[in-house]
């Protein structure tokens, strides 16, 4: 009985001094934002006067509603493709089959391990000649891409965990391909797409040296490059650096908490089901 109350005991202390860690740098970018502005901060001390005037100027300083505007334009063009695309690509190799299956599961899985350095300049002659850079359609088909190969991994990982006389008995009453994923196999795999929906959401978001390269007009740049720009211009301002961080990561918190249980469920179930 006491090595089980022991046991709790340790395992509630190594949650607690995750929770500090990973909070402890949030709690310090908030309380040096409340600083008064050019004020000296050090870790997590208090500020002498509270000055929530820094949010405001950060954001009209960095011109935030243009640059969060701009990243909302271009995840709302990436999740839906990419979650699309990676759900039909992740049921056919995992239910269908067709020729070459497993070679093209190693090509996504391999892709996976393709680091945007390395493609992002070849990425940028390819699409200039389009007329995709300095546009959100490059920019959004760039991340698609990017994004894909984890996209058909997960889909086909949860698809190939589906019992397989579900969608035999669908067969035998005649449902087609179609049919069996939209009406029998998409209404189960909520907590999957939703996992996916905010991983995509969060990459495209924080997506930094892509929008960088393929995008030079300044009134087109994302939150993240914007941040990078507003850093260089006010780097000994931390109080207002801190503000404009917060801006930027606000978005993603929100999506976060609002998605949290489907989030934490599909991450769960995924990793019972590998």
């Amino acid at each position: 009985m006491k090595s089980g109350i022991a046991g709790q005991s340790a395992r509630y202390l190594v949650l607690a001094t995750f929770t500090v860690v990973v909070l402890a740098p949030f709690a310090s970018i908030l309380l040096a934002s409340v600083h008064s502005p050019n004020a000296p901060v050090s870790g997590l001390s208090l500020p002498d006067e509270w000055s929530w005037s820094n949010f405001a100027t950060a954001w009209n300083q960095g011109h935030f509603s243009t640059l969060l505007l701009t990243s909302a334009i271009i995840a709302a063009m990436v999740v839906p493709l990419s979650v699309v695309l990676s759900t039909l690509a992740g049921f056919s190799l995992a239910l269908l089959r067709p020729p070459g299956a497993k070679g093209i599961s190693l090509a996504f899985v391999l892709g996976m391990t393709l680091p945007i350095e390395l493609v992002v300049v070849a990425l940028y002659f390819n699409l200039q000649p389009l007329g995709l850079t300095n546009s959100y359609l490059g920019v959004a088909l760039s991340e698609s891409a990017l994004f894909m190969p984890f996209g058909v991994y997960w889909m086909q990982t949860h698809f190939a965990s589906v019992p397989r006389e579900l969608v035999e008995s669908a067969r035998i009453d005649g449902a087609s391909d179609l049919s069996i994923l939209g009406r029998i196999l998409l209404p189960i795999s909520w907590p999957a797409i939703t996992t996916l929906c905010v991983l995509f959401f969060m990459w495209s978001w924080n997506q930094f040296l892509l929008v960088l390269v393929l995008i030079q007009d300044p009134d087109r740049r994302t939150a993240p490059a914007g941040l990078g720009f507003f850093v260089g211009e006010y780097s000994t301002n931390i109080p207002l650096l801190s503000a404009a961080s917060i801006i930027v990561i606000a978005p993603i918190v929100v999506i976060y908490l609002i998605f949290q249980r489907s989030f934490v469920s599909g991450i769960t179930q995924g990793a019972v089901k590998g």
